[in-house]
């Protein structure tokens, strides 16, 4: 008898418990982040972003803006304004034994940014994101500038969508 009263109060704690955790479920809300009803799309096609001081900072912003405007290019009444400021930087992997010369790299690219709405200046959201393209050093030095500067390149699309993503969500909101 005892072990079928056991099994009564473990089958009732078990749909107790499943009732608890579906109230509590019910409270969360999931939602895509570019839906219609979320307004995030509107919101990110009214993002300015500030002028480049250099040509990975230009990268950088050119990504931004074509991710934000959906490819229809900077917004002409911008409500929100982003501050960007990139830097890049090369290391050397994979050193040669016999010389000081290295044959592959790592380039990384670190993007600090604040979003800030232009109506009241407040700040939404500030941070800083990075990535890293890897890299093979050529003998010749054009080949290897080239090869760094389109590791440049891929880091900063990379870090732009990083952001993009973090402005998306700040906004969605």
């Amino acid at each position: 008898m005892s072990s079928e009263i056991a099994r009564k109060l473990a089958r009732n704690a078990g749909i107790a418990m499943i009732l608890a955790a579906a109230t509590f479920l019910s409270a969360c809300q999931v939602r895509p982040l570019y839906s219609e009803s979320s307004g995030v799309t509107e919101k990110l096609s009214s993002v300015g972003f500030s002028d480049a001081s250099g040509r990975i900072e230009q990268q950088v912003r050119n990504r931004l803006t074509f991710l934000a405007s959906r490819g229809a290019g900077e917004a002409a009444n911008p409500q929100y304004h982003v501050e960007l400021r990139a830097t890049s930087s090369v290391a050397d992997t994979l050193l040669r034994q016999s010389g000081d010369t290295s044959r592959a790299g790592r380039v990384t690219v670190t993007v600090t940014y604040t979003l800030s709405a232009i109506a009241d200046g407040r700040v939404i959201k500030a941070g800083s994101r990075q990535a890293t393209a890897l890299v093979d050093f050529s003998e010749q030095e054009f080949a290897k500038q080239r090869a760094i500067r389109d590791a440049e390149n891929r880091a900063a699309d990379q870090t732009a969508e990083f952001v993009g993503a973090d402005l998306a969500a700040a906004l969605g909101r």
